[in-house]
């Protein structure tokens, strides 16, 4: 199960039935006002978080074991109600918007949900805003490419745990030359070897950048001109087909040459096959995260955000990007890594996949949200290219 979740059916049409027709307001929006519950944190040392599965490091003899979680307990006496609850974003959201909508409490904490997930919550006013001056190692050290996301200004109210990029993946040595752009995907000798993402959030960006439209800031007539462009390529069986996270076996098997791809599940799949390569494209790549935010009326609100600047820590953050192997968001963990004296560790802080240097920073973009009044239409015509 990819760490990115994929759009179903109407993916998305569940959450617009919140919005109120034609004008865009939330119906169950929360203001700010509302949003705070009593806080329970100086007398009840715990939390609930609240996270995605094998997205945070473990131990080598005991999976059960949460090395950087351990530590975080003993220096603060904090014990953490760690979940790995988080499948899908649209299956999480189902799971809690009716507390949230209802003003009612989530039993969580501390959630980590996609970007495009997260605009929402904020769009609907269910998150709390951070006490920044609480954490000062999320001020300091925060990647500033990370720090300004449209969806949330300022990231009052979110911070990301692990950030990473959709590229592209091919298999060089089957492929027999090398591929630097989105466009050389529609050669002629790659047809019926191409695969791309299924949902529209995970798929989008890197294509429009194919098309060069600036995805800070794409209009609906970029979007249907890709729809046509994808459309095309679908009924010519340019594309093979669109996948989840199974295109990791596609590629390996050498069914497919070339596809839509994440930065971290490269990293992994190289280890067994040197033959797969990951490429930023020259028109560039989508920059995502998925983002820590803390649920209004959560009990323990002081705690969480305990939590999240302990992360922020340089050396807890290098330690989480030795495991997970994304994009780190905490730029100085890579000297943390450098300085270890471990080969293996010092090559993860060599690796512009893992810490983006300045050249492949340039070709990077977060991708501005899929408006609500836009959501509905546009899901359903990018699934039913999807369904050709």
């Amino acid at each position: 199960m990819t760490r990115r979740a994929l759009l179903r059916g109407l993916g998305g049409a569940g959450a617009a039935t919140l919005l109120t027709a034609g004008c865009g307001v939330p119906a169950a929006y929360v203001e700010e006002a509302d949003r705070a519950g009593r806080d329970l944190s100086a007398r009840d040392r715990t939390l609930a978080f609240a996270n995605w599965p094998l997205y945070i490091d473990t131990d080598d003899e005991d999976p059960r074991k949460r090395p950087t979680l351990d530590a975080f307990r003993k220096r603060t006496g904090i014990d953490v109600r760690y979940t790995e609850e988080i499948n899908d974003n649209d299956e999480f959201f189902g799971k809690i918007s009716p507390s949230l909508m209802n003003r009612q409490q989530t039993g969580r904490d501390l959630v980590v949900i996609s970007d495009w997930m997260a605009a929402r919550f904020v769009r609907l006013g269910w998150v709390q805003e951070m006490d920044r001056a609480a954490q000062p190692n999320v001020a300091a050290h925060l990647a500033p490419q990370l720090r300004t996301p449209a969806f949330d200004p300022g990231r009052l109210h979110s911070v990301p745990w692990q950030s990473g990029i959709t590229g592209i993946a091919y298999n060089r040595r089957k492929l027999g030359r090398e591929l630097r752009s989105t466009k050389e995907l529609w050669a002629d000798d790659l047809r019926g070897k191409v695969t791309l993402l299924s949902g529209l959030d995970e798929s989008m960006a890197l294509l429009l950048q194919g098309n060069g439209v600036d995805v800070t800031r794409w209009t609906a007539d970029d979007f249907h001109t890709l729809c046509e462009q994808m459309e095309g390529l679908v009924r010519r069986k340019h594309i093979r087909r669109f996948t989840g996270n199974d295109y990791i076996k596609d590629l390996s098997t050498g069914d497919v040459l070339a596809c839509q791809a994440y930065s971290g599940d490269v990293i992994q799949l190289q280890a067994d096959n040197p033959d797969i390569e990951f490429v930023v494209p020259e028109e560039g790549a989508e920059l995502w995260a998925e983002s820590l935010m803390i649920p209004n009326l959560a009990r323990h609100k002081t705690n969480a955000e305990k939590l999240v600047d302990y992360y922020y820590e340089p050396e807890v953050a290098a330690e989480l990007a030795a495991w997970v192997n994304y994009v780190c968001p905490v730029p100085a963990a890579q000297a943390v890594l450098a300085d270890s004296g471990d080969e293996d560790l010092v090559a993860l802080a060599e690796d512009p996949l893992i810490f983006p240097d300045a050249e492949m920073s340039a070709r990077l973009a977060i991708c501005r949200d899929i408006r609500a009044d836009e959501r509905q239409e546009f899901t359903k015509k990018w699934n039913t290219i999807v369904g050709l």
